[in-house]
């Protein structure tokens, strides 16, 4: 099963003989000698969510980040500007604010759903990903599950908002914003907007745990992410 296990990944990977010239040159796992090149990608990716997406959970993780703060959308920019020319200054803040609030409070919920996908990556796509750019195994992840997060992730942000009050906030805004004379009145769906930009977030905050541990060495905290980024280093 091992010789069987060994010939796949050889076969995904690399070739056989590029890959024999790279492994002759680091340290050997185990009676094989094979490299867990899924499990490397997967720990590269649970450290992402570990270490940064869980970062955009706390309070101000979306709102003080500037990677990451989600910003009113085009349509929302003129009821902006619309509030503070009537000196509504402070519910304008607090509407931003508010969208911020939601995708933090959301992603306390959502993080079991990106660990899920991570564990379920297979060993298909693993050569295109280790030898990928910075980004590739997030790239990958988000072009194989945001289908499925959007729609996971989209009831979640609709219960952050009554959680967090933005329904009562935006309803209010809208309201007043409307009630302006000669104004073209808005009903946007931020619900739809705050889930892309919440997901963007996250995605967002994987690819720089990525990035830092295929660039710097000292970032791989572990055995298994210094065997397998290592054949990355030698491509």
């Amino acid at each position: 099963m091992k010789k069987i296990v060994l010939f796949f990944i050889c076969f995904t990977l690399i070739s056989c003989a590029e890959m024999q010239q790279v492994l002759s040159q680091l340290p050997q796992t185990g009676t094989t000698g094979m490299i867990d090149i899924s499990g490397g990608l997967k720990e590269a990716l649970n450290n992402g969510i570990s270490k940064q997406v869980s970062k955009l959970t706390a309070t101000d993780g979306f709102y003080k980040n500037e990677a990451v703060k989600i910003l009113l959308p085009e349509e929302l920019r003129k009821v902006d500007t619309g509030l503070r020319r009537i000196g509504l200054n402070s519910l304008a803040d607090e509407g931003l604010k508010v969208l911020n609030r939601a995708a933090e409070d959301a992603v306390k919920e959502a993080t079991p759903i990106f660990v899920d996908a991570v564990r379920n990556m297979s060993f298909a796509d693993a050569r295109g990903i280790l030898m990928g750019n910075e980004s590739s195994a997030t790239s990958y992840l988000q072009n194989t599950t945001s289908t499925s997060l959007y729609g996971k992730f989209n009831p979640v942000i609709k219960s952050s908002f009554s959680k967090v009050g933005a329904d009562k906030v935006w309803q209010n805004i809208i309201t007043k914003y409307n009630s302006i004379p000669l104004v073209s009145k808005v009903n946007p769906d931020l619900t739809d907007y705050v889930t892309n930009q919440a997901m963007k977030g996250v995605f967002k905050m994987v690819a720089v745990e990525e990035k830092n541990i295929r660039t710097n060495i000292s970032a791989r905290t572990s055995p298994l992410l210094q065997r397998v980024f290592a054949l990355q280093d030698k491509k």
